[in-house]
């Protein structure tokens, strides 16, 4: 087993990591730059190193540095989280390189099911259902034109190297063809530097729903049931939930059946997640993606199945066989997870800053993954997202009851959040009976200005009269507009080793 593991990554899914190697007696290395100085996951590691400026590509992108600091903490291995250098091949092939053992799957998986032609290529070899459209890169426009005669509108035009909605265009009629294609091989070229575009039938009642997967290097595979992802916004998921209340048993099998098959026909091991789009209607569902990494949002399989893939992650990374069969994996109720962002809750635009006020929610069947404490400064330089709420109850109805009373006790004041959001979306009929689709937030949820405007106002005049209260009580103390250290702020005992260079 490895004895030291570098977290290559920030945030709550660092400290997630750092916990998990925290159990299991590794130690643990963090990475920081200039804006996470006071970041919990380097407060809470057992060594930390600066890696550079806050831009990413400066700091948690460079390459060289990470490798320079694995080096010099004479790691065993790394693990990169989600997000940045999770999904690089070259970085994964640069580790084994260096003799440092990556915590995900091959760099040749990774290249794989990173570009979208190729894998859903090799997903049609391997008999995975896919979304009708082009057999692969469709290098113009008059060759767009032709494929969508054979498809027919709707379409979605996609950037083979995307992700997280970028690059991606809706065309409803021949009219928006044209500007359409250019604008999203641009904007790929823009988040990819690859400009290569697919065009795929849009599913008009369209469910988001993927299939936790998990192998090892012994060659056994097995999955770990469904997720419903369909709460999104601009393609970013809000909401997620396991099971899906939507999915027939019999289509969840079969999806998981499938899963397994197309992970094993690429040797794939470590945490996966195929990603699936299923018609609501007829419950039809074709092959989208495949993430190589882990998700955000796996603590609801991990509540619902009672694994922690963290740690499996690091037992497959060592070779390690699996610890679970096929026949030992259960669902057992049911757990929804919010995603908490550091967001407009209108507008959905990034609202980073000073967290005046800091209160996670508790009580049973609760779980809070954040990073988010009273006067830290949330960087504008990264993902919005600061923590993830979960409730699991015996049934769905349960969950969303212990959600709802979660997002209530959650305080976070001096800058917006989607809590507000979150609440709404709760209370919604087509949320409810779980017969929302992924156009949910833009056709069924409605205009809620109003209330969230009202629910803002009274959170910041709590929070501040709390917080004028608290100052004049401990005025002897520190002053408000101070920032405590944070090893005030921790309180932990032991030391921190940090390293610069």
């Amino acid at each position: 087993m490895f004895k030291k593991i570098l977290i290559a990554n920030r945030g709550e899914i660092a400290l997630r990591v750092i916990r998990a190697c925290r159990d299991l007696q590794i130690e643990s290395v963090a990475v920081f730059s200039e804006a996470d100085r006071d970041s919990l996951h380097v407060i809470l590691a057992d060594e930390a190193h600066y890696i550079g400026p806050a831009p990413s590509k400066e700091s948690y992108l460079n390459v060289d540095k990470i490798v320079e600091v694995c080096k010099k903490a004479k790691v065993d291995a790394v693990h990169p989280g989600y997000g940045f250098l999770s999904e690089n091949e070259d970085f994964c092939a640069r580790l084994k390189e260096e003799g440092i053992t990556f915590i995900g799957p091959s760099p040749e998986c990774i290249a794989l099911m990173g570009d979208k032609i190729q894998a859903k290529k090799t997903m049609q070899k391997a008999g995975v259902p896919t979304v009708p459209g082009s057999d692969g890169h469709v290098k113009d426009v008059a060759e767009a034109k032709e494929i969508v005669k054979k498809v027919g509108y709707p379409v979605l035009i996609k950037a083979a190297a995307g992700g997280g909605g970028k690059g991606m265009r809706l065309v409803t009629k021949e009219a928006e063809l044209e500007s359409a294609f250019r604008s999203a091989q641009n904007e790929a070229r823009n988040f990819f530097a690859d400009d290569t575009v697919y065009i795929e039938r849009y599913i008009q009642a369209p469910k988001h729903i993927e299939i936790q997967v998990f192998g090892d290097t012994h060659g056994n595979v097995v999955h770990l049931y469904d997720r419903e992802c369909s709460i999104q916004r601009r393609h970013q998921k809000i909401i997620e939930e396991s099971p899906s209340p939507s999915v027939p048993q019999e289509v969840r099998q079969k999806m998981g059946e499938i899963a397994v098959k197309a992970a094993k026909a690429i040797g794939y091991y470590s945490a996966g997640t195929f990603e699936f789009i299923l018609d609501n209607v007829t419950k039809e569902f074709f092959f989208m993606e495949m993430n190589t990494r882990l998700q955000v949002e796996h603590p609801v399989t991990e509540m619902v199945c009672g694994v922690d893939l963290v740690q499996e992650q690091i037992f497959v990374a060592a070779k390690q066989k699996l610890s679970w069969k096929q026949e030992d994996i259960r669902q057992r109720g049911h757990a929804i997870e919010a995603r908490i962002c550091a967001e407009d809750p209108i507008t959905f635009a990034p609202n980073p800053g000073l967290i005046r006020r800091c209160r996670h929610p508790q009580g049973p069947f609760i779980r809070v993954d954040s990073y988010a404490y009273p006067n830290f400064e949330v960087p504008i330089h990264y993902d919005p997202m600061v923590g993830k709420l979960i409730a699991w109850g015996d049934t769905r109805e349960e969950a969303i009851r212990r959600l709802s009373r979660a997002l209530d006790e959650f305080t976070l004041s001096g800058i917006k959040t989607n809590i507000p959001l979150h609440k709404s979306i709760l209370e919604q009929p087509k949320f409810l009976d779980g017969s929302y689709t992924t156009q949910f937030i833009e056709k069924d949820f409605g205009d809620l200005k109003d209330i969230f405007s009202r629910v803002d106002d009274r959170v910041f005049l709590i929070s501040a009269a709390i917080e004028a209260y608290n100052y004049h009580k401990d005025r002897g103390s520190w002053k408000a507009n101070e920032k405590p250290s944070r090893w005030a702020v921790s309180g932990r005992n032991r030391s921190l080793r940090t390293t610069e260079f």
